[in-house]
């Protein structure tokens, strides 16, 4: 199961030493309803009818687009990743789910090419990303509400903005909200190789904190985890528990935005883009595929340790 654990406030000797333990395993095996139309259409989208095998369920269509209103923009969509919850809402068994028949995708970026009469804060050309999950990128466009879109700089690396709302953000939060990290800190993980992983290295490293993926016998910290792709419980020792006073905790991304107001979230984005432009934040390793292709970015999606992601483009 994915995770992520913060041994943080763990003690060495007289020394107080914070650390954040990162457990990963990659064994995992809104939407409102779309419409196919009868011929053709400029829109080419990824849709499920029901749950089951992303291989078996998922089907490239074509959808009719909607109408801009007032409060609405049209956005072409430029690259959307395959994430391990999307994969999850296919088959069913997600935290949330959007309303069937859906477009797939949680995550990616797009270019406004419309806005209605009452939209103030996007226009035509800017680059925007999902506020929250189950919003459907995996389609050529679309018309979104303007409340559903952050924008983001231009000037970032396409690979870097398709991939900013879940991983990194995730990373982000999990270094700041469990302890009181310092420069010099310890962030313990093992989960390198993943996307939340290899964000946590980078940002750490931009925060003054050392990274490190060998948990060594210290007293003292909390275990934070991210996600449970492989659907196994967690296991933890009982002596570690007791007498090394271990903490456990889970994280969703979801569950934060809930509990934080858009303005946060919105300011999140910009502290990231503010590392990506400064070269202390760098997607992970991608692999572009071509919407076409989806069956092929689907089956490498689910394989276990795979570390490149997979990046539908939109072309």
């Amino acid at each position: 199961m994915w995770g992520c654990g913060a041994l943080l406030g763990a003690r060495a000797g007289l020394r107080l030493c914070r650390e954040l333990f990162l457990a990963w395993d990659r064994g995992w095996s809104a939407a409102a309803p779309y419409s196919a139309s009868t011929e053709p259409s400029r829109v080419r989208a990824l849709v499920y009818g029901h749950h089951g095998d992303p291989a078996k369920v998922v089907e490239l269509k074509n959808l009719e687009l909607a109408a801009v209103g007032g409060s609405d923009v049209h956005v072409k969509m430029l690259a959307a990743p395959i994430n391990p919850s999307d994969i999850n809402m296919i088959q069913g068994n997600y935290g949330l789910l959007p309303k069937l028949p859906a477009v797939g995708g949680n995550e990616g970026v797009g270019q406004v090419v419309a806005v209605g009469s009452s939209v103030t804060g996007v226009k035509p050309g800017d680059w925007v990303i999902p506020a929250s999950a189950g919003l459907g990128t995996w389609q050529t466009e679309a018309v979104f509400s303007e409340e559903a879109l952050i924008s983001i700089p231009r000037d970032l690396p396409l690979q870097s903005a398709a991939t900013l709302s879940v991983n990194p953000c995730t990373a982000y939060r999990m270094l700041m909200d469990f302890e009181q990290l310092q420069p010099g800190d310890c962030v313990i993980q093992n989960a390198s190789n993943s996307g939340v992983g290899q964000a946590v290295i980078q940002i750490a490293a931009a925060l003054g904190l050392r990274t490190v993926n060998v948990v060594r016998d210290r007293p003292g910290g909390t275990m934070v985890t991210y996600g449970g792709m492989a659907k196994q419980p967690v296991i933890a020792s009982v002596s570690q528990l007791i007498f090394k006073d271990l903490k456990l905790r889970g994280f969703w991304l979801s569950q934060w935005k809930k509990d934080h107001s858009p303005a946060q979230f919105k300011e999140l984005i910009v502290t990231l883009c503010g590392l990506i432009s400064r070269g202390q934040l760098t997607a992970p390793a991608c692999s572009e595929v071509p919407l076409q292709d989806y069956q092929r970015a689907l089956e490498a999606s689910v394989q276990p340790f795979v570390s490149s992601k997979q990046i539908l483009t939109m072309c």
